[in-house]
């Protein structure tokens, strides 16, 4: 990492003694921002054609598509460079109207000063509502900022502020955890000594639902998967199970996972919002002092009330669902990252001496490396996909900071290599059943399928030959649906088609499986770019309303009709406050900010600002961010909320940040000049 200060002496050095190196780098920052804005703006203008999901295709691309293709484009770039403009203290508005901006503001006050000096009573008036507005805007930002300023005052304000939710609604959930209870179930039933074979060709276990590949069955029978994370799924199952033992039910379990959901849901959003509103560090660690230490009232309302109003926030409080888990757990770990950025020291090099060096490097306080352990822990016992994300971490993190080499191998790599290798340990040793690799193929999948379903006369003799073993295309097509791939690995176990030959599929089958599917892309490219575009547009459209969203989990039947008594405790509460929901964020605009999407083009378009003013301490932190959306990309829903959740929960500390480096940037430059 490098200070603020060193970066800007290197900058300046270069740009110095290499014009034009720096040209063609900030040439090619600009067009890896350019080259967002175009992603943006094709899911923005393809939008009108997937949203007719029987005959929408590439292939129906008219003038209209092209003008919102061309105007979205121009907007994304628009924000950009007005971000760009703002960190660099240069003019965002038009000349022209900033001039006469100014003009009407002076006019303003000439013309407010001579009216103070009148005696009237008018004039009165309005001095004294000018006063009473002032001391009252003081007064508010006294108490946001006094009420916030701890860590325990923020648990406070989000345990209140939340407190209604587990209380009224008890809990949101939907099939996951139904099935990591019956997975639980069927294993709990064979540690206790009931011999349970395998059942028949024609019967369903928890590893048919999914379902997994019978070649990838241990022959001892045993019943947990991976899944859902293996870690979480006992944790769940032995939670629900005891409960069930006390009371005869699931609910009274399934509720108290809820609870405690909620409860590490505050501690996380309390710690993060400390960390990047108080930064309790300055004046201790941190060499910053060109902003203000602490955030102002206002920055802490606009957050505050995200997590307090945002059915994103509310209803992940206590949906169990591992989603809004690992986005919970990420909060937390997100906000430790700047802590280590904010208290990171440059040290003197050859190139650089001028630099202020230190003998040692500042480490993280004990509470903050504690929390860097568990949140770390969380992520990787709640989304599989997190061992990827902390890998890249811990190779970009030992580049950057080297003089912290042992905070990142105790609290991202022994961590990730007990938790993700003790998996893989079990699964290789036959105690738990690995996920069927056939998750990872959803692009894959949805192309064939597309392909099946659209132009089954397309795809080559010798492509179906190679299929064969795999999949069956005629319920494969059958089976199609853009908006998800689940139905064609045939998960479910409603109206189950065998799209997918689990049962009799081999490995030995699956080595030609990536040949098909070349071919049959490459007869057929425009048909398998729909296929993709229509499983991942709706996540960088801010139009497209979510295929799933957050308040589904809230009136599920797994919720309103299948629970024992869950179901008639507030019942009509429950329709009423996800109908609210549902409406505002179907309203243009204004519905925007309750759905994942708007934060996930918004975090792109920051991104993609702080790459051009090479922020890239701040970027090696925001990298997860851009992984998520990987995963948005290759998940088997199109615009499925709940993998949003991570990069919506930290949006408002990325503003935060972004607008505090902006501020210093100024200020150096104002030094500078001055």
């Amino acid at each position: 990492m490098t200070s603020p200060a060193t970066a800007k002496l290197a900058a300046v050095s270069s740009r110095q003694s290499h014009p034009h190196l720096a040209r063609v780098g900030a040439a090619a920052r600009w067009t890896l921002a350019a080259l967002a804005c175009l992603w943006l703006a094709l899911c923005t203008a393809v939008g009108p054609l997937y949203w007719d999901e029987e005959n929408g295709t590439l292939a129906h691309w008219n003038w209209a598509n092209t003008a919102i293709f061309v105007v979205s484009f121009l907007i994304y770039l628009g924000i950009i460079t007005l971000m760009v403009r703002f960190a660099a203290g240069q003019r965002i508005l038009p000349r022209a109207i900033g001039e006469r901006l100014r003009h009407h503001q002076q006019n303003s006050e000439t013309s407010r000063t001579a009216a103070d000096q009148q005696t009237s009573q008018p004039a009165k008036t309005r001095r004294t509502v000018r006063a009473i507005v002032t001391s009252t805007v003081t007064v508010l930002d006294r108490w946001i900022t006094c009420g916030t300023n701890r860590f325990w005052k923020l648990m406070l304000v989000f345990f209140v502020g939340w407190l209604w939710v587990p209380t009224t609604l008890l809990a949101a959930f939907g099939a996951d955890v139904r099935s990591q209870i019956r997975e639980f179930s069927w294993a709990w039933n064979q540690w206790t000594g009931l011999k349970q074979p395998y059942i028949g060709f024609f019967s369903f276990v928890p590893m048919d639902i999914y379902p997994t590949a019978h070649y990838m069955w241990p022959s001892d029978p045993t019943y947990l998967t991976d899944q859902h994370n293996v870690v979480l799924t006992v944790f769940y199952g032995a939670i629900v199970t005891f409960a069930r033992h006390l009371t005869g039910a699931n609910d009274a379990g399934i509720v108290t996972l809820a609870a405690l959901q909620t409860l590490f849901a505050v501690f996380c959003c309390a710690a993060a919002a400390n960390r990047f509103l108080n930064r309790p560090w300055i004046g201790k660690t941190a060499t910053d002092s060109a902003v203000p230490p602490q955030a102002g009232g206002l920055a802490r309302f606009l957050i505050l009330l995200f997590f307090m109003v945002c059915p994103l926030a509310v209803f992940s409080t206590i949906s169990i669902t591992k989603s809004p888990l690992f986005a919970f757990s990420f909060v937390w770990w997100f906000s430790v990252w700047y802590e280590l950025v904010q208290t990171w020291h440059p040290v003197g090099t050859r190139k650089h001496p001028q630099a202020t060096a230190i003998a040692t490097p500042v480490h993280l306080p004990r509470h903050s490396f504690i929390a860097f352990i568990l949140a770390t822990s969380v992520m990787l016992i709640s989304a599989k996909y997190a061992w990827y994300i902390i890998a890249l971490q811990i190779v970009l993190a030992l580049i950057a900071d080297r003089k912290r080499w042992a905070t990142y191998v105790v609290a991202l790599l022994i961590p990730t290599v007990l938790i993700h290798g003790g998996i893989s340990f079990a699964i290789s040793s036959g105690a738990i059943i690995g996920g069927d690799p056939i998750e990872s193929r959803g692009v894959q999948l949805q192309m064939i399928a597309r392909v099946a379903q659209r132009n089954p006369d397309g795809i080559s003799d010798e492509a179906k030959k190679n299929l064969a073993p795999v999949f069956n295309l005629d319920q494969m097509a059958d089976a199609y649906s853009q908006q998800d791939a689940d139905p064609v690995k045939s998960s479910g176990i409603q109206a189950k088609k065998v799209s997918y030959k689990w049962r009799t599929v081999t490995p030995e089958d699956m080595t030609n499986f990536n040949k098909a599917w070349f071919e049959i892309v490459k007869d057929n490219p425009i048909i398998a770019l729909d296929a993709l575009l229509s499983k991942c547009f709706g996540y960088f459209n801010v139009n497209d309303q979510p295929y799933v969203s957050m308040d589904y989990y809230v009136t599920s039947d797994y919720v309103q009709k299948n629970s024992t008594w869950i179901k008639d405790y507030n019942h009509d509460w429950r329709e009423h406050i996800a109908g609210f929901t549902r409406v505002w964020g179907s309203i243009p605009v204004l519905g925007w900010p309750t759905h994942g999407n708007f934060y996930v083009v918004m975090t792109l378009l920051i991104g993609a600002a702080e790459v051009i003013r090479r922020r890239w301490p701040t970027l090696m932190t925001h990298i997860p961010l851009l992984l998520l959306m990987g995963v948005m990309i290759t998940a088997p829903a199109n615009n499925f909320e709940r993998h949003m959740l991570p990069v919506a929960f930290v949006f408002g500390f990325v503003v935060l940040t972004y607008w505090r480096e902006s501020l210093a940037e100024r200020q150096r430059q104002s030094a500078t000049l001055h």
